[in-house]
């Protein structure tokens, strides 16, 4: 798995920009089957900064309901990269 593959798209939401402007950390979508030292590789490359952290963690559908059919929304993993100090990425 090359690192194009890896990050599916970054994570925009007012929370993520929260934790980017005072922790640092931004968050991703990334490919189910990617471990954290994939995730660091990847982000290290297309971003050009340094990463400290990887946190992931596997988000369940959720159930949704149409009419009397029921069915799921897809499954998919989450990271969340703690850059260093001096380095940012601009997502806009």
């Amino acid at each position: 798995m090359n690192e194009y593959n890896v990050i599916v798209r970054p994570i925009v939401t007012e929370q993520g920009m929260h934790f980017a402007n005072t922790k640092n950390a931004y968050s991703f979508e990334v490919h189910r089957d990617a471990n954290k030292i994939q995730i660091r590789d990847a982000v290290e490359k297309l971003y050009n900064v340094k990463v400290l952290n990887v946190r992931t963690a596997n988000v369940k559908g959720k159930v949704r309901r149409r009419g009397r059919f029921f069915g799921t929304t897809r499954s998919w993993k989450k990271a969340v990269v703690l850059l260093h100090k001096e380095n940012r990425i601009d997502l806009f």
